[in-house]
């Protein structure tokens, strides 16, 4: 199912935009750009952390539906968002970092993490936000990891998780209403 879903947040065919085209009347408050933007079979975040033993960071990227992301942001801010076309980016900077950094709790070793916002990309529908924690001094044994993005509105949300220690890559899925995991190396 893994591949699947990577398979799918990598892009949609151009029949897939093409009747993408058929659909009609997008949210007032979430943005239409790209404009066709077809609704998803899948509802998955996934996240990737990574120890870099070189610099002595821990290095977070979170790729999620552009989509969900802005309806999560409008709940969230009870604002207007565009992701694709944002008026203030500082703004948008501010409530990606904000929601994330909410919804996304890190333990190592038992001290809680202090995230640090490096910014965000857009990569077709998904949108990718990159975080790092520096000074992490000794390669973490144990993650614990509270992974609650999107739970508080999509209770089909399933959170992939990858953390990656001196090479070695372990894995996990948490389906709703589940948020909770843990990592030893």
């Amino acid at each position: 199912m893994v591949s699947s879903v990577y398979r799918w947040l990598k892009g949609v065919s151009l029949l897939a935009c093409l009747l993408g085209m058929l659909s009609f009347a997008p949210s007032h408050t979430v943005s239409t750009n790209p404009p066709f933007v077809l609704p998803h079979p899948f509802f998955v975040s996934v996240t990737e952390i990574e120890y870099n033993e070189a610099e002595k960071t821990i290095e977070i990227s979170c790729k999620v539906f552009t989509d969900d992301f802005e309806k999560a942001l409008v709940k969230a801010n009870n604002t207007v968002v565009d992701i694709y076309k944002p008026k203030d980016k500082a703004l948008l900077e501010k409530q990606i970092s904000d929601y994330i950094r909410k919804h996304l709790q890190l333990k190592v070793d038992g001290k809680l993490l202090n995230l640090q916002y490096i910014g965000y990309e857009i990569e077709e529908q998904s949108t990718l936000s990159y975080y790092q924690v520096n000074q992490v001094l000794a390669v973490p044994k144990k993650i614990e990891i509270d992974n609650s993005i999107f739970f508080e509105s999509i209770e089909k949300q399933i959170s992939i998780i990858h953390v990656i220690i001196k090479g070695q890559r372990k894995s996990t899925k948490l389906d709703y209403p589940d948020t909770h995991t843990v990592f030893e190396f």
